[in-house]
């Protein structure tokens, strides 16, 4: 049985459906909601940009709380509250160190942009491959 569902989430879509997917199908479940601030971007606009901040987790912080009000507002469509996480890094490598914690990890199939894609290379993929958990991948 899930109780416990990490869905990482930046501000694509796939990820509001994979968020959705989490309330939906497994209502009772705790779910936390992972953002990880300063991975790879193309040409590191937004890893360089956090880096140069005077307090880079407070910056993180800043920069996720869009997409954790967001996630509050879908889950209280469903009368569910989450929990959000910061994590500071590479994506993967900060989902992969979540994972263990939790029965599953929910994921969109991709995010942000095409050349984002390109660049940073299939996080939902490499998440699938490595997890220690099961891994659900919405569409």
């Amino acid at each position: 049985m899930i109780e416990r569902i990490l869905v990482p989430m930046d501000d694509s879509e796939m990820a509001r459906r994979a968020l959705a997917y989490a309330l939906e199908n497994h209502p009772d479940a705790e779910i936390t909601v992972l953002h990880v601030a300063g991975g790879p971007s193309p040409l590191g606009g937004a890893a360089t940009a956090l880096a140069l901040s005077d307090d880079v987790e407070a910056a993180a912080e800043e920069r996720a709380e869009e997409v954790f009000d967001d996630a509050r507002e879908r889950a209280a469509e469903y009368d569910v509250e989450i929990t959000t996480e910061v994590q500071l890094g590479h994506p993967v490598r900060a989902i992969l160190n979540r994972a263990a914690d939790f029965d599953a990890v929910v994921l969109g199939t991709h995010g942000g942009s095409l050349s984002d894609r390109l660049v940073v290379g299939n996080v939902a993929q490499k998440v699938f491959r490595n997890s220690p958990v099961p891994v659900i991948i919405a569409r």
